[in-house]
């Protein structure tokens, strides 16, 4: 099935690419929204507590409210997989399992997934007690054991959730002491009485039959647990960059601080880039300037895009 052809299409529905929704909607552009599922991975953050306006927030309600404004913007939103990406006669064509869509202009805002822990047992009991979404599965683990495999700040929100319905939770790190994760976070879980920390220890396998019974760490020690949830970090979509020859560093597209990419025409925002730092904070900031960008790309190919007298500036205050 053809789709239609639109300003500005952006792959991604995270806070980087729904926010550069919102600025493309206030700029007018006919603009497209594609993702497998809306919503981005801040879908499974148990708890945001940095991000201005909320001391606190449940990350699918900060994701729901961004999805909302898009909405009562106009903007498209096609829940569809995009399977293949070219340029071709000044169009970029975004072949999706439902049909092909065309736009001037591009936003990569794909940003990144779960890291495989990559040990036996891992994808046989997917389903059966390993989990990737604290948020998704925490409910079903109650009262049981569970381990938490990482060190970031993801592992520790993650295992602060799991314990409130498990019995015990064990935070599995293979180095001394947490180095990534934010001492405010390292403080919360230092008071929870259910939670033990277990360092310089790497998993070597998961066991069990119809569910999880154990890990075995490579040291030999046998954990007895049901449930394991998966917290290592996260590798980005390295297959659009590679679609578009998009210049990448360790997989994460480069980009300059307009957030253009070597290809014209094509922006990238929010952890998809080489950005260092991956909050829901910069991915916004990123959005809104990919938008801008993009927005005064195609004004100057058209010589005045909408007739709208504002400008950039105008628009952006609003």
């Amino acid at each position: 099935m053809e789709g239609s052809t639109y300003d500005l299409a952006i792959i991604g529905s995270g806070p980087a690419g729904l926010t550069a929704g919102i600025y493309a909607g206030r700029y007018l552009l006919n603009t497209l929204i594609i993702s497998r599922e809306s919503g981005g991975t801040i879908m499974e953050a148990h708890r945001v507590c940095n991000f201005p306006t909320y001391n606190e927030i449940r990350g699918f309600d900060l994701s729901r409210k961004m999805i909302e404004q898009v909405g009562e913007l106009g903007i498209h939103i096609k829940n569809e997989t995009v399977e293949k990406l070219k340029e071709n006669d000044g169009f970029f064509e975004i072949k999706t399992n439902v049909g092909t869509h065309r736009s001037k202009k591009l936003i990569i805002a794909t940003g990144r997934e779960k890291r495989k822990l990559g040990v036996a047992g891992e994808k046989e009991l997917l389903g059966k007690g390993v989990s990737y979404c604290a948020t998704c599965d925490a409910a079903f683990f109650k009262d049981k054991n569970v381990a938490v495999i990482g060190g970031s700040n993801s592992a520790l929100t993650a295992a602060l959730l799991v314990a409130e319905y498990a019995k015990k939770v064990y935070i599995i790190y293979r180095r001394e002491r947490f180095f990534r994760a934010d001492p405010a976070w390292v403080r919360i879980t230092d008071k929870n009485e259910k939670i033990e920390y277990m360092f310089n220890s790497e998993v070597g396998s998961i066991k069990g039959g119809n569910s999880v019974e154990k890990l075995v760490l490579k040291d030999g020690l046998e954990v007895e647990v049901g449930g394991v949830f998966i917290e290592i970090g996260y590798e980005p979509n390295r297959e659009i960059p590679k679609q578009l020859d998009l210049k990448t560093d360790k997989g994460y597209i480069v980009v300059d601080n307009m957030q253009k990419t070597n290809v014209g025409g094509v922006f990238a925002a929010g952890d998809v880039t080489n950005n260092p730092l991956k909050q829901v904070i910069t991915a916004c900031g990123q959005g809104a300037v990919a938008a801008m960008s993009a927005y005064e790309e195609l004004n100057k190919e058209n010589d005045g895009l909408k007739d709208n007298e504002k400008g950039i500036q105008g628009l952006a205050i609003q």
